[in-house]
């Protein structure tokens, strides 16, 4: 599957894959900051953003896809970085392609399985009517009866946009939510990479806990973990500085 991407900046190439929900330009504002350092692939994920859409969808065709990208560029190794569900998918890769990864981030996620806890998200989302919404202050009104966290639905509803015949969903709704199990899939066990791997958590988020460190080093004994103060899950957007210090400290 040929991915949506932008590409910015000049340097080593770091490719950057969002989260559930998410699309390429959930990084669009740190790599901004990065671009005289790296050069910068933001990706949609399939099933996101305006990358192609697929009934299938899990970890397995997610690394692929990656892979085909960097072939298609030419880029024999790259630095890999994601966050949540796009830290799954570098991280299944770098176990899978070690030889094509310099050095991985992966912000606010586990190598762990994950119980699905996105129910509320995907009824309010599967609840709009688009045939129906005439704003996007209307699709907020209406998703507030289910997300009462404005910023979630704010996040949410970048994935809303426009065709010829109203607003329509970028995400593909129907299989995220057949599937939505998958985003929690542990990493498959027995496997490692051995170059260097900094996993950055936010220090008020649960994602990355003490009791995970075991499985980390399990799978990436040549890590570093860093929590970043005063951040949840979404670490990148509340605290954008810190989150780009630490990727110019890992990656010099």
């Amino acid at each position: 599957m040929k991915l949506n991407f932008k590409k910015l900046g000049s340097g080593k190439p770091l490719i950057i894959l969002h989260g559930l929900f998410g699309s390429a330009d959930n990084w669009f504002s740190i790599s901004k900051e990065l671009k005289d350092n790296f050069t910068l692939y933001l990706v949609d994920q399939r099933n996101h953003g305006d990358s192609p859409q697929s009934s299938e969808w899990n970890y397995e065709v997610m690394v692929e896809d990656l892979k085909e990208l960097m072939d298609d560029e030419g880029l024999k190794k790259a630095f890999l970085m994601g966050h949540s569900m796009g830290g799954k998918t570098v991280m299944n890769f770098a176990l899978k392609y070690p030889e094509k990864v310099d050095k991985l981030i992966v912000a606010d996620i586990a190598p762990r399985f994950y119980a699905v806890h996105h129910q509320s998200i995907l009824e309010g989302l599967n609840s709009l009517d688009l045939t129906e919404i005439q704003s996007r202050k209307e699709a907020d009104d209406e998703l507030a009866k289910y997300i009462p966290e404005i910023g979630v639905r704010q996040f949410l509803l970048k994935s809303l946009g426009r065709d010829v015949d109203g607003f329509m969903w970028k995400i593909n709704l129907p299989v995220i939510t057949e599937n939505i199990n998958e985003v929690g899939t542990a990493l498959p066990e027995g496997q490692s990479f051995s170059g260097p791997t900094l996993f950055m958590a936010g220090s008020n988020s649960s994602y990355i806990q003490q009791s995970d460190l075991d499985d980390i080093d399990a799978f990436f004994p040549h890590n570093e973990v860093e929590f970043i103060a005063d951040a949840g899950h979404w670490l990148h957007a509340e605290q954008p500085d810190a989150v780009i210090d630490e990727i110019r400290r890992f990656l010099k």
